[in-house]
């Protein structure tokens, strides 16, 4: 049997990076999956690799609307939603002084209003089918301050903390819904390849000092993405789990 036989879920950012690693983990643990993103062409390829138990729905998870109508597909491709992964965002550097407030706008939209949106629309649903696991991609950012991250650090703390919000809030309803945060480190994916494009000294900044001194893999975060999916962790809600390579140490 796999680990998530009959779970139903829905990952937004699911066209690449950790958002597709987690997918194709649940796939191959029995899960049907639901890949939401703006990416059509990724988001396609994604589920030509997994099969007839992935579909695709576009999603800008900045639009509430389009929310609702990504769960309503879910619930209509496949019966139920049981897992929520809010993997969609997105990161670039600057102070609290070198950050245009367009940039910290359109960065609390994505990380911060998009988590929020996810949360609030596949609540219902997931109390319809009496499960759900909401897991919320923070970082490590999200935990400690970075001079240069003004935007990303105060995007990824709020999800922090709005996650343990969320999970004491159902937890008192008696809701049978989870929600934890993930924090990963520096991980490779294509974000952060944009992010570092043309700046190796950057990643070498990044990366230096760092008891495990590289980069971690989005599949090493999907591992621990599907053990928060699952009932292996019924006991966690509102926690933080923290893989990051040793950083925060």
């Amino acid at each position: 049997m796999g680990r998530l036989d009959d779970k139903v879920a829905l990952v937004s950012g699911g066209a690449s990076g950790i958002g597709a690693a987690a997918a194709r983990r649940f796939a191959q643990e029995g899960a049907k999956v639901v890949i939401a993103d703006i990416d059509d062409a990724g988001g396609g390829a994604v589920v030509a690799e997994i099969g007839a138990n992935a579909a695709f729905q576009r999603l800008d998870v900045t639009a509430r609307e389009q929310w609702a109508a990504a769960v309503t597909a879910t619930e209509q491709a496949f019966g139920r939603l049981d897992v929520l992964v809010n993997a969609a965002g997105i990161v670039f550097d600057g102070s609290v002084e070198d950050t245009s407030f367009a940039d910290w706008r359109r960065m609390i939209a994505i990380n911060v209003d998009g988590t929020f949106f996810g949360c609030q629309a596949a609540a219902p649903a997931m109390r319809r089918g009496g499960y759900g696991s909401i897991i919320n991609l923070s970082s490590v950012a999200g935990l400690k301050g970075n001079g240069q991250l003004c935007a990303y650090n105060a995007s990824k703390g709020a999800v922090r903390v709005m996650t343990k919000a969320v999970a004491e809030g159902f937890a008192r309803a008696g809701d049978p819904i989870r929600c934890n945060s993930l924090h990963p480190g520096v991980i490779d994916t294509p974000m952060l390849d944009t992010f570092f494009h043309d700046r190796e000294e950057l990643r070498q900044t990044w990366l230096k000092g760092k008891p495990i001194g590289r980069m971690g893999t989005a599949d090493e975060i999907a591992g621990m993405v599907l053990f928060m999916a699952s009932g292996e962790s019924s006991f966690a809600t509102g926690a933080e789990f923290v893989i990051d390579g040793g950083m925060t140490a």
